[in-house]
């Protein structure tokens, strides 16, 4: 299957939002829609996106009890997410219950497992108090999230060969961490290419500066298109 973009949406005003995307129409399918749009503009932000043409990866990063993630998930229903991310660090009764209350409220939804973010290293996983490097976690975490019965994760792309070499092709790996060659690492510590993220296994890669910055949008997302193809 080949790799697939979403462009990350992080943007404040869906206005401009939208005015940003409209030239994006055709060039790409997916975007990814996180807490700050979501909290400034409810849960209806989601339909707009998709009404505008675009399927939608709702980032909410969810985290809580099992009853309580359940609980958010069901208040969704029927929105035309195509994607919703949990931590898989909430367990593996967490995401066993958050899998049923997708079944039944969001049932076109792919639920993703949040394994390590981007932005933590070797030394900020140790001040938490992870003795265990990234690799060794995230190993730790997309196997439990597999067993829940998860059918997608995100991961850093430096993690794709390993994982997929004990996930094999079933689950999705989304990939956010993708920096062109010419483009700034920003917050990212764990980053790859689009083409090097393609060639390793990922099933999305997710970019949000290297576009939303460019002088010129159309151009930077059809040199990721071609990268990926």
């Amino acid at each position: 299957m080949a790799t697939e973009l979403i462009l990350a949406v992080d943007l404040d005003d869906k206005d401009v939002a939208k005015s940003f995307l409209a030239p994006l129409r055709g060039e790409l399918s997916w975007v990814k829609l996180g807490l700050q749009m979501f909290l400034k503009y409810g849960p209806g932000i989601v339909d707009e996106f998709a009404d505008a043409g675009f399927k939608v990866f709702l980032d909410l990063k969810l985290h809580d009890i099992p009853n309580t993630v359940a609980s958010a998930i069901k208040s969704l229903r029927g929105r035309p997410c195509g994607m919703l991310t949990i931590h898989t660090l909430g367990g593996a009764e967490m995401m066993r219950r958050a899998l049923d209350a997708a079944e039944d409220a969001l049932p076109q939804t792919r639920l993703l497992g949040v394994t390590v973010l981007t932005s933590m290293n070797d030394a900020q996983l140790a001040g938490i108090g992870v003795p265990r490097a990234p690799m060794a976690q995230v190993e730790v975490l997309a196997k439990l999230a597999a067993e829940a019965g998860m059918r997608g994760l995100v991961c850093s792309p430096l993690e794709l060969p390993s994982l997929r070499g004990f996930l094999g092709e079933e689950i999705a790996l989304v990939t956010p961490g993708i920096r062109p060659k010419t483009a700034s690492l920003d917050d990212q510590s764990r980053v790859m290419t689009p083409a090097d993220a393609a060639a390793a296994g990922a099933s999305y890669i997710v970019v949000g500066r290297p576009i939303l910055k460019a002088d010129d949008p159309v151009a930077a997302t059809r040199a990721i298109q071609r990268e990926l193809a």
